[in-house]
């Protein structure tokens, strides 16, 4: 990306506002990070100003938008925030979007960082990077559609088409965390596929509580040596996570047919729970009277596994004859799916987004 305007950003955390500034090329200003205030209104929202306000200040040309992630529920589109969550300064309906635009003559982009983490890998990470693989390998085959998945604190979601964020109708749309849990189905898919699920997972393998399990990172560090703790329960625990995941996907892809990037602090350990994901998807379903199909359509292919790669962007290519005809063409029957990782790294995906949506509404009015 070239474009030199300038974006103010904003990530919203629990315990800090980390406030930046952004063009085509990455940060132009070292952030500025300020206490979040959480749950007086009043203090939340000059703290928010005093944080644009600073940055501002040290940009080299002027910002043309404020664009970041917020935590919802929220109306996106028309920048109120409802958050009842970490954030209950928010909760009753606040309108942030408009506030900022009064207060700062900028205009304002609100959305959740699922869907800013998908729209930055659809314009500069993962679904360009496998395009471009496939125009290399002589493959006529592109994609337009790119689902995302965030694997961290919980379990988060987004959605490009063409180009475009597809939010929903009431800013809901990708919410996959909701979904039914495959392993208990009496709850939802969050708590098997986020940290506490990897954690939890351990503790009742290992026989521990909840509260001296070990972080995510170590039970991977666990899983790669044996001398470090109970390998076998890192190993299981990571495999329930992807068999929750492929679930996830599995129904997601049914409805989606795109590519899939995985972002957040967990899909670090990717080589320790992508097979469950993937064999999850591509097994099988039962119909009424007991015969087997397949889970999904689509085969899936595991973009960070060299041979898989291959094999996907091979495909099945073979020449047809058009009837009653001698011209020839070349057809390639595979239906097939792709899931990698992060090529940007999840921060840098969100910001990225953030930018280029800000850009995008500006030139679209």
């Amino acid at each position: 990306m070239t474009d030199d305007r300038v974006v103010l950003t904003l990530d919203a955390g629990g315990t800090n506002f980390v406030f930046s500034a952004i063009d085509g090329a990455g940060e132009v200003v070292a952030p500025v990070r300020l206490p979040a205030e959480t749950r007086d209104l009043a203090k939340s929202l000059a703290t928010i100003i005093e944080g644009f306000t600073q940055v501002a200040q040290q940009v080299p040309r002027k910002p043309v938008a404020i664009s970041f992630a917020f935590p919802g529920p929220a109306d996106y589109p028309r920048g109120i925030i409802d958050n009842v969550g970490n954030l209950p300064a928010f909760a009753g309906g606040v309108a942030l979007g408009p506030f900022l635009e009064e207060q700062l003559g900028l205009p304002v982009f609100i959305n959740n960082d699922g869907d800013l983490f998908a729209y930055g890998e659809a314009i500069a990470g993962l679904l360009p990077y496998v395009n471009q693989m496939l125009e290399q390998s002589g493959s006529p085959k592109r994609y337009r559609t790119l689902f995302a998945l965030t694997l961290g604190t919980g379990l988060g979601g987004g959605l490009v088409h063409n180009g475009e964020l597809f939010i929903g109708d009431n800013s809901n749309a990708s919410e996959v965390w909701l979904l039914r849990n495959k392993r208990r189905p009496e709850s939802f898919a969050e708590e098997g596929a986020c940290i506490r699920a990897v954690r939890g997972s351990y503790a009742r393998i290992t026989g521990t509580s909840m509260d001296d399990a070990p972080t995510p990172q170590v039970i991977a560090a666990i899983a790669a040596d044996p001398q470090s703790g109970n390998q076998q329960a890192a190993i299981t625990a990571f495999a329930e996570l992807g068999e929750v995941v492929g679930d996830v996907l599995a129904n997601a892809i049914t409805l989606l047919d795109g590519l899939v990037v995985l972002g957040g602090g967990i899909s670090n350990a990717h080589r320790l729970f992508m097979p469950s994901v993937v064999s999850e998807m591509q097994s099988k379903i039962l119909t009424y009277d007991g015969r087997t199909m397949d889970r999904i359509v689509q085969r899936v292919f595991n973009l960070e596994c060299a041979e898989q790669t291959q094999a996907f962007l091979r495909g099945e290519t073979k020449i047809i004859c058009i009837p009653d005809s001698d011209r020839e063409l070349s057809y390639d029957p595979l239906k097939r799916i792709a899931i990698g990782v992060s090529r940007l790294g999840t921060s840098k995906a969100v910001s990225v987004g953030a930018h280029a949506f800000a850009l995008h509404a500006i030139d679209r009015s």
